[in-house]
């Protein structure tokens, strides 16, 4: 009589899934400060009984059935989450992984008066789950992208900050790279804040930033043009010296931009433009000496 796994399987799903979790709480790379115990055994919980309702002696022998995709599904829900909780590959990957060893331990107690049969089965229980794990890796590194994306663009927008210095004065201090989507997002900032405000003079401050090359020049070419359409004159400050070499020795032709040293001389150079004027006054102590 041929030997059916999938009815081990399923009698003895209850003491099966109590090893599974005592493996996984003895380990020592529990995460106890990213998953509770309780949430931890509702997953493994709910990925037993699922995978054990699917099991037939026919897609035992084909992990890609479609038959699967329940199961699929809950592994990829698990290991979306733990991607954005800050689980690692390796123990996102374990936890799948440790699912075979407890199936394997109780399928060499109940199969162990025959080797043949326990090879056979041992390796399609071994295909079978590998394919579990390989689906899991690559649904955690999209969960990965994901995060890493979100923060990316979360930190492009805090690092991007329009700055209202003076009445019909805006400033963007660029710190890092300047690459074609931050750029996209300076733009959009700048533009929105022109006509928020009513600005006339915008100044874009390069301090922060580390190199300019021919793209970067490029980039920033854009934003100017960009805010001069809405209106607005628009002027670079914080060309330290080697920028400035850099920029001669590229050929890049900046004749048309107003640039500045520094953010102060910007600064100054607006004031006069808006026939503004910033005086010392003398305290009241002063007067009354």
């Amino acid at each position: 009589m041929a030997l059916d796994i999938t009815k081990i399987l399923r009698s003895k799903k209850k003491p099966l899934f109590e090893s599974w979790m005592q493996n996984q709480l003895a380990s020592e790379g529990l995460r106890e400060d990213l998953v509770s115990n309780e949430d931890l055994r509702a997953q493994s919980e709910e990925l037993v009984d699922i995978l054990v309702q699917t099991l037939t002696p026919e897609n035992l022998n084909d992990p890609a059935s479609a038959s699967f995709d329940p199961v699929l599904e809950i592994l990829s829900g698990i290991a979306m989450i733990r991607a954005r909780q800050g689980f690692s590959p390796r123990e996102t990957g374990v936890f799948v992984v440790s699912l075979k060893e407890a199936i394997l331990t109780w399928l060499q107690a109940e199969v162990k008066d025959n080797f043949q049969a326990l090879y056979e089965e041992s390796l399609k229980i071994g295909r079978l789950v590998d394919h579990f794990v390989i689906n899991s890796f690559e649904t955690f590194i999209r969960g990965r992208e994901e995060v890493i994306l979100r923060q990316t663009d979360e930190i492009a927008e805090i690092s991007t900050p329009v700055i209202r210095l003076w009445e019909g004065i805006l400033a963007l201090p660029i710190i890092g790279t300047l690459d074609s989507s931050r750029t996209q997002i300076i733009m959009e900032s700048l533009l929105n804040e022109i006509v928020s405000t009513g600005s006339s003079i915008t100044i874009l401050d390069i301090s922060g930033v580390p190199a300019v090359d021919s793209l970067v020049a490029q980039h920033l070419i854009k934003t100017v043009s960009a805010t001069r359409l809405m209106g607005a004159e628009c002027i670079i400050s914080g060309i330290r010296p080697e920028i400035a070499q850099t920029i001669v020795h590229l050929g890049i032709d900046l004749s048309g931009i107003i640039t500045k040293a520094t953010l102060a001389s910007a600064l100054r150079y607006a004031f006069n433009n808006l026939n503004l004027q910033v005086k010392k006054v003398a305290s009241a102590n002063n007067l009354n000496q």
